[in-house]
């Protein structure tokens, strides 16, 4: 079986290669070994898929189904199997292969066609959240995760180098929020990191299941403030789009316990950062929709 990367990931990681990086070109290869290594019979793969990963559909040698995740070394794999083993099924996917020396992710089947997102929005706001609330732990003693102070460190050079002169009042505002908020964070968790609703699937084991995470350690607002903008697209249409996100973020702020200025911090500085680099990586339509949300906040 051919294993062509779906054009949705060559175009994701075309945003954010670096030169040399020739992981698409070895990534059929590297799939089918990670097949014949487990005894693997592949069904199909995930169409259109995510934006960081080869997902194949499979089964192990025993019948049971099963999902191949193979991933870039610049996505983190071993982190995400890391907190996938720590979290042990609850509330994530679970891992079914502790180590792996290729780095592939063997993992359980859920069930791809249907994500929180498909449900009605009230439905689905409340389901995440209760989802993301259990993800919410120690971290393993020891652990090599990044924390948020360094991961949007990084994030916050990206967008003083690349921020246009328009840009400069709401990159200004978020780094202002960010340097607030790094300073003094009230809880030091494990976090999905790339936490919305269609990171969270339904399963047989559980109703739902959070998968994809890309780990850090810090504050759950942090976490938070991506679900905040989930859908929107339907937001902006909205002539009460304004009103409707700080509703949603003090009903988010409220039902997870947590301070609802510093998730309208972190939403406002995710928003700007996710708006900077998709202009700067030529989504101009995408960079419009976050940055008129963040200018709401």
């Amino acid at each position: 079986m051919a294993f062509e990367p779906p054009q949705r990931l060559v175009r994701a990681l075309g945003e954010t290669a670096a030169n040399g990086d020739d992981w698409l070109e070895r990534l059929p290869e590297a799939a089918r070994r990670a097949v014949a290594l487990r005894e693997l019979t592949v069904e199909r793969v995930q169409v259109p898929g995510g934006r960081s990963s080869l997902v194949l559909l499979v089964r192990r040698a025993d019948g049971t189904p099963a999902v191949l995740k193979l991933a870039p070394p610049r996505a983190r794999p071993e982190s995400e199997r890391v907190a996938l083993a720590h979290w042990g099924g609850r509330g994530a996917v679970q891992l079914l292969e502790p180590v792996a020396e290729d780095g592939a992710l063997l993992l359980e089947r859920l069930h791809p066609e249907m994500s929180v997102r498909s449900l009605p929005e009230a439905k689905a706001l409340l389901e995440a959240a209760g989802t993301l609330r259990r993800l919410w732990v120690e971290p393993p003693r020891g652990h090599v995760f990044e924390t948020v102070a360094g991961r949007t460190g990084r994030q916050a050079e990206a967008m003083r180098a690349s921020a246009g002169a328009d840009l400069v009042p709401l990159v200004d505002a978020a780094l202002a929020a960010r340097a607030e908020l790094v300073a003094a964070p009230p809880e030091h968790r494990l976090l999905h990191g790339t936490f919305r609703q269609s990171k969270v699937l339904a399963g047989d084991r559980m109703p739902w299941l959070a998968v994809g995470p890309d780990p850090v350690v810090g504050e759950c607002a942090f976490d938070l403030a991506r679900l905040v903008r989930d859908r929107v697209e339907d937001l902006i249409a909205s002539p009460s789009g304004a009103a409707m996100t700080r509703r949603r973020v003090k009903r988010l702020a409220e039902s997870l316990e947590v301070d609802q200025e510093r998730l309208r911090g972190w939403t406002l500085f995710r928003a700007v950062e996710s708006g900077a680099r998709a202009r700067r990586v030529g989504r101009p339509q995408d960079a419009e929709l976050l940055l008129e949300f963040a200018a709401w906040l």
